[in-house]
């Protein structure tokens, strides 16, 4: 019998702003390791008994970040369902539940639903909760996994169980919303809760038959929407309006607040969500003056801080208790115990139309990244690195001209009627209003250094006529 991982991967990480942003959220960032949250999520499964190719669900921004970061880890054959619009987690499953039972040729497979941004140390653990919450799957329950709480979190919802089936499965007497820091305290005491991790096993066709008594208009949206699903390269983008037409709502309140089906199994593994820049500091290792340092970064009697620049030099004196992240384009500063109040920055910045919530500087395409390097009135200059292989679209700008000098490699390029290939040191124009395409045809990478000028430099203002990644207008 396979185990069918499904990750969710659609959050937006606005509480460890600027780092993570929308375009570029948390679960794609290096945090803990070289590899990327959502990589981790994938690779301690390693090890687990009869695990099949995973199912992804992510939105159609990141799809290309999922598909390379899937590459990265030698993850060749997996699923990667597109949802036209956030809904929260019930449509969501209830999408990778369909798609498993029609896609996949075991159909005694058991969904591991896991989110992608979790941080979990003790792997082995981790691997034996799931195989004692795979028996109960199989057996026709809706399992959970609750996490044994340290502290009286308030950032969590709570689960609180009884009636112990073992010594680490327990049925589940109701869910508790994230609670007020009087009210966890409680809960901590009592011995009877634990934190809802937001991660579930079961039967797709168990789970589905529980969501047709308690949410029929969710299944009934989401079947028509994967029914009538585009096929896009590697992507299976299901179709909007009917998935549009699916309440939003989470997987709790949908079904499992509802039903008598559900238990849940213990996990004492580590287990984190890095909620915010203190959940962070708390699970990273630090100096002998309680400091997380990464980057460029020199202190003197600094205490009990976070510190993260990867951009230029910041230098810290006579601080203690602070969280400082310096990115190309934003610097935040913060009181340790209020940086989790980072999300009103945010928020002001959506409300007076900045883009420093929305994108990085450096932006990720699927042929590389170009990074903003200066803007003025009427100009802007980016730094364009083509990854060996990769072609950027046949194109054209209504408001801006480019041009473009090659600094390192070699670059094929399409500029109007003529078929060009520059070295280092050379460059072509490219005029308002002519077709033109850049391409990598070697096995090292092309840096090109752009740049713009006109009325309008917004990057909405191209037309695609061809393109290898499915975009065209």
């Amino acid at each position: 019998m396979k185990i069918v991982p499904v990750i969710l991967s659609g959050g937006s990480g606005t509480r460890l702003w600027p780092l993570s942003r929308q375009q570029y959220p948390k679960q794609f960032l290096n945090l803990i390791s070289n590899h990327s949250m959502f990589q981790e999520t994938l690779l301690r499964l390693n090890g687990v008994t009869g695990l099949s190719n995973p199912i992804i669900i992510c939105n159609t921004n990141h799809r290309f970040l999922v598909a390379e970061q899937l590459n990265q880890i030698g993850f060749e054959n997996s699923s990667i369902l597109i949802e036209p619009i956030g809904r929260n987690t019930a449509p969501a499953i209830t999408a990778a539940a369909m798609y498993s039972i029609s896609n996949f040729e075991d159909k005694d497979s058991i969904m591991l639903v896991l989110s992608a941004d979790h941080v979990i140390n003790d792997v082995k653990e981790f691997h034996k909760t799931v195989n004692l919450a795979k028996d109960q799957a199989i057996n026709g329950r809706l399992v959970t996994f609750g996490i044994v709480p340290n502290s009286p979190n308030t950032g969590y919802g709570y689960i609180n169980y009884s009636n112990e089936l073992s010594s680490e499965i327990f049925e589940v007497n109701k869910f508790v919303e994230k609670p007020d820091k009087k009210t966890a305290e409680i809960y901590l005491k009592d011995g009877s809760y634990f934190w809802n991790s937001g991660m579930f096993m079961f039967h797709p066709e168990v789970f589905l038959k529980d969501m047709s008594m308690d949410s029929m208009e969710i299944v009934n949206n989401v079947r028509e929407s994967l029914e009538n699903a585009n096929h896009d390269l590697d992507f299976i983008r299901l179709e909007e309006k009917a998935f549009k037409s699916s309440p939003s709502i989470s997987i709790d309140y949908a079904l499992l607040e509802k039903s008598n089906n559900v238990v849940v199994v213990k996990l004492d593994a580590g287990w984190s969500d890095i909620g915010s820049w203190q959940s962070l500091y708390e699970i990273s290792k630090k100096d002998n003056d309680g400091n997380v340092l990464k980057g460029d970064v020199i202190t003197e009697d600094t205490f009990d801080s976070y510190i993260d620049s990867k951009s230029h030099i910041v230098a810290t004196v006579g601080v203690s208790n602070l969280v400082i992240i310096d990115t190309p384009d934003a610097t935040l500063i913060a009181s340790k115990d209020k940086a989790h109040e980072v999300q009103k920055i945010v928020n002001k910045l959506k409300n007076i139309d900045r883009e420093e919530h929305l994108i990085n500087r450096k932006v990720f395409r699927p042929w590389g990244w170009y990074d903003s390097i200066e803007s003025g009135e009427n100009f802007q200059v980016k730094r364009l690195h083509v990854k060996p292989g990769a072609k950027l679209s046949l194109q054209k700008h209504f408001k801006r001209a480019e041009h473009w000098v090659v600094i390192d490699g070699q670059a094929s390029v399409t500029n109007g009627e003529d078929n060009l290939i520059l070295n280092k040191g050379e460059s072509t124009y490219i005029p308002i209003g002519v077709k033109h395409s850049l391409e990598n045809k070697t096995s090292k990478n092309l840096e090109i250094i752009e740049v713009q000028s006109g009325s309008y430099l917004g990057e909405d203002d191209i037309v695609r006529f061809e393109d290898i990644y499915g975009r065209v207008n």
